[in-house]
């Protein structure tokens, strides 16, 4: 992921193993020149050059260790040191009869790559200009037998093309690769993003319907306060009262839902012990739906706890209620660790019809119209504030072999937790608790 976002690092420590290669190939063609071909050249002057080109190699290692990004100038100055550096050794040995001077174009190439447009051509202008400078004046080459300066001169060529086809096919084709990746990030950033304005867009419009709904909710939480008051005296009403305590049990679930919602717009934390959260949990989703068979599979990991349990009291409240539209016979949750510790799962089952086979790609990407009468947007905000937390939510038929119910995972990471050796041994069914 380095690569991909910060594509202008790669560029200087390519630049740096580039050059380390390079003046390992000076140093090996100065010797095998010197001692096989009996050329003679002005060594002292071109190990002087060699040398400075290791210092300035040191330093740009020494820039690659760094955290600050470079910039294009930078970028710029590194390859217009390695061209006055190739040209002043071509200058003490030949010059443009030196069969090596077309390791200008590599270089350029690089550039070309790496560099915006203007400062490539202030890099072709230089090197231009170079190369003109060596055609009229540069140290001759002294061989013992000048001879044989045609035969050393193609064997050069020889050995200059394979080098500059090595050069620009590693370094374009890392560069080409890097940049797709890049395009790749970005083109997954783009859909994130437009995956999380729809997501927020969506939050806009339940937080405004939460404002507006609060004062009828009131109302109708005094209306129903006052109706059961009045079914103590009023024989007429007294059959009814067993429905309007549950009216207002319904209703504290909705002043309790709107209570949460302020409430994490004002708080920035919502850390919690998972065996204390769920519990609770549990016993609020039991009100929500009192008619449907729920049960909480095994005892929740100890010593672990979760940054926001709201978000995720959220995401598993949506999970549940699809389940228990789904299929009121059965409705199940677990909640364990994975064999390595680093995540918590919660699993919700249900024995309903399971997944349409049409539904399967799009549930969770957007919303949808479901066969239970609703439009998938519930999913769709679970899957993003999954995301948000850097879970993920899968869906899958409980059975293979014959489809019946759906399996709803909740997976999220745990970046710090305090895990007992009860936490590590995951579920136990012997603790069951059950609600018909």
């Amino acid at each position: 992921m380095h690569r991909i976002t910060n594509t202008g690092r790669v560029n200087l420590g390519h630049l740096f193993w580039l050059r380390s290669l390079a003046i390992i190939g000076q140093l090996v063609t100065i010797a095998v020149v010197q001692t096989f071909f009996g050329v003679h050249l002005p060594l002292p002057a071109m190990l002087l050059v060699i040398a400075l080109e290791v210092i300035f190699n040191g330093l740009t290692w020494w820039r690659v260790s760094q955290q600050r990004p470079e910039s294009n100038l930078e970028l710029f100055g590194q390859i217009w040191v390695d061209l006055g550096a190739l040209s002043a050794l071509l200058f003490l040995s030949g010059g443009t009869t030196n069969p090596f001077v077309s390791l200008y174009l590599p270089s350029l190439a690089i550039a070309a790559a790496v560099l915006p447009w203007h400062l490539m051509a202030w890099l072709a202008a230089f090197a231009v200009a170079c190369y003109a400078v060596l055609g009229f004046d540069s140290v001759p080459l002294n061989l013992d037998n000048p001879a044989n300066l045609f035969d050393y001169f193609r064997a050069g060529m020889w050995v200059n093309f394979m080098v500059s086809v090595g050069l620009i096919a590693w370094f374009v084709a890392r560069m080409s690769r890097a940049l797709r990746l890049r395009d790749a990030a970005l083109g997954d950033a783009q859909q994130r993003l437009l995956h999380d304005e729809r997501a927020v867009a969506l939050g806009v419009q339940a937080a405004t319907v939460a404002h507006e709904i609060g004062t009828p909710l009131s109302t109708i939480a005094m209306l129903s306060e006052e109706l059961r008051d009045a079914a103590r005296t009023d024989k007429g009403l007294a059959p009814y009262s067993a429905d309007l305590e549950l009216l207002e049990q319904q209703m504290t679930l909705c002043t309790s839902a709107l209570a949460r919602l302020r409430s994490r717009a004002s708080t920035t934390t919502n850390r919690q012990t998972v065996s204390e959260w769920l519990e609770s949990f549990g016993e609020q989703w039991r009100l929500r739906h009192p008619h449907v068979k729920f049960e909480r599979i095994g005892v929740p990991p100890a010593g672990v706890s979760l940054d926001d349990t709201v978000a995720v009291s959220q995401i598993l409240t949506i999970l549940l209620d699809n389940a228990a539209r789904a299929s009121r016979d059965h409705v199940t949750l677990s909640c364990t660790l994975t064999a390595r510790g680093d995540q918590i799962v919660f699993e919700v089952c249900d024995a309903g019809p399971g997944i349409p086979a049409a539904l399967r790609g799009s549930l969770g990407a957007m919303p949808v119209d479901s066969t239970q009468g609703g439009h998938g947007v519930g999913l769709y905000l679970a899957f993003s504030a999954a995301a948000r937390l850097k879970g993920s939510i899968e869906l899958d038929d409980v059975s293979e072999i014959k489809p019946r119910g759906t399996r709803a995972v909740l997976r999220l990471p745990l970046a710090a937790r305090k895990l007992s050796g009860a936490g590590r041994q995951g579920t136990t069914p012997s603790n069951t608790e059950k609600q018909a």
